[in-house]
């Protein structure tokens, strides 16, 4: 069973771990709703629950993968306006600052990226998932959200900054049975 809890603020001492009711500490920590809340569960299915609501409750895989792939494109739309407003758009080309600002529900598909401003962009739409073509450039100018499993959803939140995992131990039961899904 899964468990989340306020987040102290950053100034103050991180608040104490709970532990399952055996007194073992679970598995896995995630901070997340922009630093507000911790949680803490044994799969990384219950993780993506607490980004997700009811996604533990739905049973079927279409479901849940377009449920990954919806919370993908809402993390894709403010991750990118953050990095808009606190990035180097003066420094990016009229060509380049339409891209970063257009609308999302076309995926942008330029043929190269190495604008100042990093570009963020979803796995699902481009190959050899998808049907368009990855820009070419810096791996750095790219940030990449891959919502395919919900392991590689929550390491590349993580790695985008989005949210914050930790791991204790060994892998959990779903990730060494399901490569982890």
């Amino acid at each position: 069973m899964a468990v989340s809890i306020r987040n102290t603020s950053a100034a103050g001492a991180p608040p104490v771990a709970p532990t399952r009711a055996d007194g073992r500490p679970y598995a896995y920590e995630m901070i997340y709703a922009g630093g507000t809340r911790r949680g803490y569960a044994d799969e990384v299915v219950e993780l993506v629950g607490m980004l997700i609501p009811d996604y533990t409750a739905t049973a079927n895989d279409d479901e849940r993968t377009a449920a990954r792939l919806r919370l993908a494109l809402d993390v894709q739309v403010r991750l990118q306006a953050q990095l808009a407003v606190g990035g180097a758009m003066h420094d990016c080309t009229p060509e380049e600052r339409s891209v970063i600002l257009s609308r999302r529900d076309v995926p942008p598909s330029p043929a190269r990226w190495d604008a100042p401003v990093p570009l963020v962009l979803i796995t699902s739409f481009y190959e050899p998932v998808g049907s368009l073509a990855r820009p070419e450039g810096p791996a750095d100018r790219q940030i990449w959200l891959d919502p395919s499993t919900d392991w590689t959803l929550l390491t590349s939140l993580h790695a985008a900054g989005a949210i914050h995992v930790g791991a204790r131990g060994a892998q959990s039961r779903t990730e060494e049975s399901e490569g982890g899904t």
